[in-house]
């Protein structure tokens, strides 16, 4: 049977909050725990989570959850280097057509919202479902298997974010009411408190 694997990229130092924004704590639970359970809640399989910066500390938050955590010791040179740690964890599934790749800091996405997401591909076939937000596209976002070897080619620097602006008629979007909030700065964070 076909599944959707997800990579939850996770091994930024954030720098721009001055603390771990992974470890910061929202309504009860840390981003990076609610994020990996929302991950598994979506049915996505396997979930393979990326850690870099204090790997140790957001490792113990992972405890108990069925995922698999790799880490990116060059977390330092861009989220490229992680999301193709991610893509290699998944290699060995030979039933995987898609893969979701997911941030922790975006509190707006649900297991539903991901759900929604595979549900567009298998019923549209287009290669890329991104999530629609502010006026742009981005993560969560599916990617068809026929488009590993290019995620897996970004440089260590970028992100998915080349992919997703490439060739625009071959993405379809999904809206995330909320998805531009994300956790960068303390001004986010006094956000997220308040919501």
């Amino acid at each position: 049977m076909a599944t959707t694997g997800l990579v939850l990229l996770a091994a930024g130092g954030s720098t721009r909050l001055g603390h771990s924004k992974q470890l910061l704590r929202w309504n009860g639970k840390s981003l990076l725990r609610r994020a990996a359970e929302t991950a598994l809640a979506s049915g996505c399989h396997p979930v393979v989570v990326v850690l870099g910066a204090e790997a140790e500390a957001h490792r113990a938050e992972l405890e108990g959850l069925p995922v698999r955590v790799v880490e990116n010791a060059r977390w330092r040179e861009g989220m490229g280097g992680s999301l193709r740690l991610g893509m290699e964890a998944l290699r060995g599934e030979p039933s995987l057509e898609a893969v979701v790749l997911m941030v922790c800091d975006q509190p707006a996405v649900t297991a539903e919202h991901l759900m929604a997401l595979t549900r567009t591909h298998q019923e549209r076939g287009q290669p890329i479902i991104a999530s629609g937000y502010a006026g742009t596209v981005g993560v969560p976002a599916l990617f068809d298997r026929s488009l590993f070897a290019e995620l897996e080619a970004l440089p260590a620097s970028a992100g998915a974010r080349p992919l997703l602006t490439k060739e625009p008629g071959r993405v379809a979007v999904v809206p995330l009411p909320g998805g531009e909030l994300d956790v960068d700065t303390p001004e986010d964070v006094e956000r997220l408190l308040r919501t």
